[in-house]
């Protein structure tokens, strides 16, 4: 069986036939949004008929006998002869949803089951949405690994910092399939595509560039770990408190880790005097950043404002200083968008039987999405669509054959 998406339904803002107009939250007006999530946005269907007996038979009892007597023998049939292979579980503890926050499992639901939608309809990955019922991080954690003989890879989704940290680092240790928090490492992949292609388009190179993250969050703490992997020159973050320096006496263990690892510059203070001279903003806190302190930045500036649904500064104010502006947002140029990342990403890995994503499939991964781009380089066009569709296939392609290279494969 697999996961498909129900996409027959068509909402419009009118109300149909027998509607009585009222498809919204209590109170509000008639509201598309409603109207598409009524039911839900997915469903299961069986890719096998059972239309009569031995159909019966062959996909049930006694037919499905010879194959689990099969895998008990051979566990690793369980690839080949089940859905294991094919399917990602997208688990979250609403904790960190979106921009809502902390707003608990089963309000989180709308946004796992929107996931899943995604993984199969940019990367023809079936998935499963899973809210877990608590914020324990070992409790999580031992859940999902009593959960995981069933699925192939495990996206964690919207699960707040720092105890993401932790729930990945301890789920991967434990499991021998990809574990991925797509919230740091998704965001990271598409950041270092558009900011490769921003370099190339300004005539640098990564390890010419000194960039300053606003935030210090899941997607701050591994934006910065993987520029830096991937030859950043150096990078700073801000959090309320201002730059994550060595010379701070509040730092959590996940900041003093980082204050060792970047801020090669030794800057302190606020985010807007370490935008004085920098080359690249990076937001992804959701707060501001004043006009000021993007046009003291260096000539040639390269800002991403991130924040959703309000970008740190207006890409129109940004434009008058910088060379390059990218969003979250899809109605501008630009937009940083998971999408482009996650769904290619666990294709590759679950077509190779990777048992985990590295850093260097995450590295091919970008190096990819940055080449779907080519010749066709300009200043509004330095990450593709995420309706490109040469985007899967390539990212699918390149993380495959960088898990063999990285000897993470196992066919």
């Amino acid at each position: 069986m697999a996961a498909e998406i129900v996409n027959s339904r068509s909402v419009s803002s009118e109300s149909s036939e027998g509607d009585s107009g009222t498809e919204s939250a209590p109170g509000e007006p008639f509201d598309p949004a409603f109207a598409l999530h009524r039911g839900g946005k997915m469903a299961v269907q069986a890719t096998v008929p059972v239309r009569n007996k031995e159909d019966l038979s062959l996909a049930y009892t006694p037919g499905v006998a010879k194959v689990c007597s099969a895998i008990a023998e051979n566990p690793e049939l369980v690839h080949d002869y089940t859905w294991k292979s094919q399917v990602v579980a997208v688990v979250t503890d609403g904790t960190a949803v979106l921009g809502l926050g902390d707003i608990g499992p089963e309000a989180s639901l709308p946004v796992m089951e929107g996931k899943a939608i995604l993984f199969k309809q940019f990367g023809g990955v079936d998935a499963v949405p899973i809210a877990l019922a608590t914020t324990d991080a070992d409790e999580i954690v031992e859940t999902v690994v009593r959960l995981a003989p069933s699925f192939g890879g495990v996206n964690l989704e919207d699960i707040s910092a720092p105890r993401c940290f932790e729930i990945e680092r301890k789920l991967q240790e434990r499991l021998d399939i990809p574990v991925f928090h797509d919230d740091q490492h998704g965001t990271a992949v598409v950041t270092l595509a558009a900011l490769r292609n921003a370099a190339k388009l300004t005539g640098r190179g990564l390890g010419d560039l000194r960039a300053v993250i606003s935030g210090a969050g899941a997607a701050g703490v591994a934006i910065a770990k993987f520029l830096l992997e991937a030859g950043l020159g150096d990078v700073a973050l801000s959090d309320r408190k201002g730059i994550v320096s060595r010379d701070r006496d509040d730092l959590t263990p996940v900041k003093r880790e980082l204050a060792e690892l970047t801020n090669r510059a030794g800057l302190s203070g606020s985010l807007e005097s370490a935008l004085a001279g920098a080359d690249v903003f990076i937001g992804v806190s959701g707060g501001t950043v004043a006009e000021e302190a993007v046009a003291s930045m260096a000539p040639g500036a390269l800002v991403f404002a991130m924040a959703n649904p309000t970008p740190e500064i207006h890409p129109d104010i940004a434009h008058k200083y910088a060379a390059v502006v990218a969003t979250g947002r899809s109605d501008f140029p630009n937009q940083i968008n998971n999408v482009l990342a996650f769904p290619g990403i666990f294709a590759g890995a679950l077509q190779v039987r990777a048992s985990r994503i590295t850093e260097g499939m995450k590295i091919a991964a970008a190096n990819a999405l940055a080449d779907v781009v080519g010749d066709d380089l300009a200043a509004d066009y330095v990450i593709p669509s995420p309706f490109d569709e040469r985007v899967a296939p390539a990212v699918t392609a390149a993380v495959a054959a960088a898990a063999r290279a990285e000897g993470v494969a196992r066919r």
